[in-house]
């Protein structure tokens, strides 16, 4: 510091601070959201932190300073224990047999229902898309309610639709749609939440396997400065807080009924949340990641302030070998489609 000039001396401080900010995000995963509460909020800004502590240290590096060590070690440490945002490789691909699985996941906001998207044919766009794409296993989080009862994905021979008339009035609604058998189905209701995660036991050749479909508490902050710079921080801060509560809950609920069972698990949806929370570690405990396995760039799924984001998961048991994972960039949603083809270890 003694060697510093001034402005290098705050320079120094503002790189403390950001380092200060990167240390509490290596915490923040492997620390109870309910013990932390107010300091989960960090793993939200976790890629903004990494990018800032990077230039700290390009500019210590450029000016032959070994303050570069404050952040690089930093930085070394948060690649190692909690893995990056992006990917430069997806890894060798594997030739695709008959044995194998593909599953999505679509958060597709109720198929535009409301008219969120000004385009016209969202719903039956998403439907061609699906066909296209052609998965064993689709899960949609945020359906429109009328696919209950009509034809559509009618390649699917079995399907779940978590909406009973009547009964269901403000709910989100999930689905899973599957051409194998489903053989039981169930929910994992979230108290006082309009969210919820739903399951479907599917029998694949001889193996029952139980995909869960999640969507935890939103956050309902439309992208776009104006919504930052029209809230007040506080209030901002605090509803995310009790979101990050509420996401806790809900996760520890799915861990209960995921560690209650003896299959073989395929966990994807929406969890509002990014790598770097506590929640998402809840959930993922054992699990592969289907994007560190085999994803490619920034595995965006959502759109935050024009930043890419990833929040929407396949997570897939040890005992399935991950051969590819894709991002789609289609618009049909606020949210990006995810899918990832699986196959059982034992059926090599």
């Amino acid at each position: 510091m003694k060697n510093l000039s001034f402005f290098d001396k705050i320079i120094f401080f503002l790189n403390t601070l950001v380092a200060l900010v990167l240390v509490i995000s290596l915490l923040v995963p492997y620390v109870p959201t309910k013990l932390i509460s107010s300091l989960s909020v960090v793993s939200l800004i976790v890629p903004f932190t990494v990018i800032v502590n990077l230039i700290f240290a390009f500019y210590w590096i450029l000016k032959r300073k070994g303050n570069f060590l404050l952040s690089g070690l930093l930085l070394f440490f948060w690649y190692i224990l909690l893995g990056p945002f992006y990917q430069f490789s997806a890894g060798k691909s594997f030739e695709t047999k008959d044995e194998s699985l593909t599953v999505m996941s679509f958060n597709a906001r109720g198929f535009n229902a409301f008219r969120q998207l000004d385009e016209d044919n969202i719903e039956s766009r998403i439907y061609d898309f699906v066909t296209q794409q052609n998965p064993d296993i689709v899960c949609f989080q945020e359906t429109y309610y009328a696919m209950k009862r009509n034809n559509a994905l009618n390649q699917y021979g079995y399907k779940f639709i978590d909406f009973i008339y009547g009964k269901h009035h403000g709910k989100v609604i999930q689905s899973v749609y599957s051409k194998y058998p489903i053989v039981k189905i169930d929910s994992i209701p979230f108290p006082n939440s309009s969210n919820n995660a739903i399951y479907a036991d599917v029998l694949i050749n001889r193996d029952t396997i139980r995909i869960y479909n999640l969507h935890l508490q939103s956050f309902r902050i439309v992208p776009g400065l104006n919504t930052i710079q029209n809230g007040k921080s506080s209030k901002l801060f605090e509803r995310s807080r009790n979101v990050m509560l509420k996401q806790y809950e809900q996760a520890s609920l799915i861990r209960k009924n995921m560690d209650e069972t003896n299959y073989k698990k395929i966990v994807v949806g929406d969890f509002n949340n990014t790598q770097y929370s506590n929640v998402y570690q809840v959930i993922k405990g054992n699990l592969n990641d289907s994007y560190f396995e085999k994803g490619k760039g920034f595995g965006r799924t959502y759109d935050l302030l024009k930043f890419p984001m990833r929040i929407d998961y396949i997570l897939a048991d040890p005992d399935f070998e991950i051969l590819s994972h894709q991002n789609f960039d289609v618009q049909l949603s606020d949210h990006y489609p995810v899918m990832a083809t699986l196959r059982l270890q034992s059926h090599q």
